[in-house]
């Protein structure tokens, strides 16, 4: 019988890939190492740049995935789970790591500021921007961004909000009418419908969950309509709906999310067919998965000051920028696996403290 590692080595590798791809994204995108190196490899510098940040898609329907198998893995709000504790643990989950990446963020950008003059350097925060970017509002609100990636931040978190307002929602009517069915994954399947045929239509809706709940809902029914058993009937016709919406109009990012939400759904119907985790291959993509967050966070910065020190005092020549690159790359991972360790760790150990003193109460608001 293979162990859990094994079960969720696909997960894993998807994540370690996923992460790479936005890390290398960023540092052809941004520059200005990546416009030196371009003639070298001109067609892989260009695809990195325009087309490697659909890798996001992954993240969204894995972010979909989990979140429903942790909090209703039978498409039913777990019993006994207070929302607006799950809502406060998620947020600090969230933005105690990404607080303190802020404040390295800010730091960079000052150490960058001296070596060049660059427009992925954000300005000085003033303080109300900063405290926007905390409460996750600084899209919805209109700030310039302090890092690249941090509106990835809010769109988790409005993502996983809406997705918890649907279960409650779905809880309270079937408390209601008696109801046997679930409603939890009919609700999932009509704001889908509504993000694909519509929200995701209009870039206006780019800084709101709408616009993204397409990719991320369909990681959730891909959870719930593949175990016990596979669904195909409910899988079928999400699949129609997805062909519907790229006949409406064709976008390669919902493409690619209906494809990931595929394999998430057969693999998990299917446990026996997700390759062996053993091995160094394994190991490795189970140590980048498990730092993803904090290379996300960090690797903007990081890339930053690299990006600043070799235009100072590297010649700006294509393979001394090159080697530039790849050493920003590899600090990058060094800085997330730093920052796991000593961040992100901390910070998910204060959360489940902090989450067994609060069960402690019995006072607590519970869904019953």
């Amino acid at each position: 019988m293979k162990n859990m590692a094994s079960r969720w080595a696909h997960v894993d590798a998807l994540k370690a890939v996923a992460c790479q791809l936005i890390v290398l994204h960023h540092l052809a995108f941004y520059g200005p190492m990546s416009d030196v190196v371009a003639p070298l490899a001109p067609d892989l510098v260009g695809w990195l740049s325009q087309h490697a940040r659909i890798a996001v898609q992954v993240f969204l329907v894995l972010g979909g995935f989990l979140a429903a198998r942790s909090l209703a893995p039978q498409g039913r709000l777990k019993a006994g789970a207070s929302p607006w504790s799950l809502l406060g643990e998620r947020y600090a989950r969230l933005v105690l790591p990404y607080a303190v990446m802020l404040l390295i963020a800010i730091a960079a950008s000052a150490l960058a500021r001296e070596w060049m003059d660059h427009d992925s350097i954000s300005d000085p925060p003033r303080l109300l921007q900063l405290l926007a970017h905390v409460l996750l509002l600084h899209d919805l609100l209109g700030f310039e961004a302090l890092s690249a990636g941090v509106w990835y931040v809010a769109i988790d978190f409005q993502l996983y909000a809406l997705l918890l307002a649907l279960l409650v929602l779905a809880h309270k009517l079937e408390g209601q009418d008696g109801l046997r069915r679930r409603l939890a994954p009919m609700l999932v399947w009509a704001v889908v419908a509504a993000s694909l045929l519509y929200f995701n239509l209009d870039a206006d809706w780019d800084v709101a969950a709408p616009y993204f709940f397409g990719a991320y809902g369909l990681g959730v029914l891909a959870a719930w309509w593949s175990a016990p058993r596979l669904r195909v009937g409910p899988l079928a016709g999400l699949l129609l709906l997805v062909g519907v919406a790229l006949l409406v109009e064709y976008r390669e990012r919902i493409a690619l999310a209906a494809l990931v939400a595929a394999l998430l759904a057969v693999l998990q119907w299917r446990p026996q067919w997700v390759p062996g985790a053993q091995g160094w291959l394994g190991r490795l993509t189970a140590r980048l998965s498990r730092i993803s967050y904090g290379v996300f966070l960090v690797h903007f910065p990081v890339c930053l000051v690299v990006n600043a020190a070799f235009t100072e005092f590297v010649p700006a020549e294509p393979v001394p920028q090159a080697l530039g690159l790849l050493l920003a790359w590899g600090a990058s991972l060094l800085a997330g696996a730093l920052f796991y360790r000593h961040v992100e760790q901390r910070a998910m150990a204060w959360v489940s403290a902090r989450r067994a003193r609060v069960e402690g109460h019995s006072g607590s608001f519970r869904l019953r």
